[in-house]
């Protein structure tokens, strides 16, 4: 009689402090793919290109082979000097990276003669999945829920309040 007692008790304490564990909530249900673009995408050696991420909530990065890492901010455009002994005629990648959403590669042409920008020659693509998510509870709750905090307190109280009802009945029962 007595190990179902205690068996009850710690049964209500494990699933009282299951149900109030955090849970990880999407504050955003709306999860959508950056598009990324190279702009133009045939460019001559020492030329300008224009890097954009648009969609991308965090800061992305563009990394090429042809010019240094650029950052570019959420919601803006950044341009990157292409190095002035690129190879004519050849196809450099161009892998952009915004954290947490997705990646996405393009090729930039280098083409012949002085730098000028191709007008209409612009590169875009939606970025790839991200791949699994990541565990923890780092950055995944996005804020403070009253309620879940109330119900959670509620659950908390209760099997505490229970535990102490269950052992102190089992006191006064041996007692005679």
């Amino acid at each position: 009689m007595r190990a179902i007692r205690v068996a009850s008790a710690a049964l209500l304490g494990v699933a009282s402090f299951t149900l109030t564990a955090p849970t990880a909530a999407a504050a955003d249900n709306q999860v959508t793919s950056p598009v990324f673009s190279v702009s133009p995408s045939t460019v001559a050696p020492g030329g300008r290109v224009t890097l954009s991420a648009s969609g991308c909530n965090t800061t992305a990065t563009a990394t090429s082979g042809v010019f240094d890492t650029v950052t570019i901010r959420p919601g803006s455009s950044t341009t990157a000097v292409v190095d002035s002994d690129a190879r004519v005629g050849a196809q450099y990648s161009v892998q952009f990276n915004c954290p947490g959403q997705g990646t996405g590669s393009f090729n930039l042409t280098i083409s012949g003669g002085r730098s000028a920008p191709t007008i209409g020659s612009t590169a875009t693509a939606t970025a790839t999945a991200p791949g699994p998510a990541r565990g923890g509870i780092g950055g995944s709750i996005g804020g403070l829920n009253a309620g879940q905090l109330a119900a959670g307190t509620a659950l908390v109280v209760a099997a505490a309040t229970a535990t102490i009802f269950v052992v102190r009945r089992r006191r006064e029962g041996r007692q005679h």
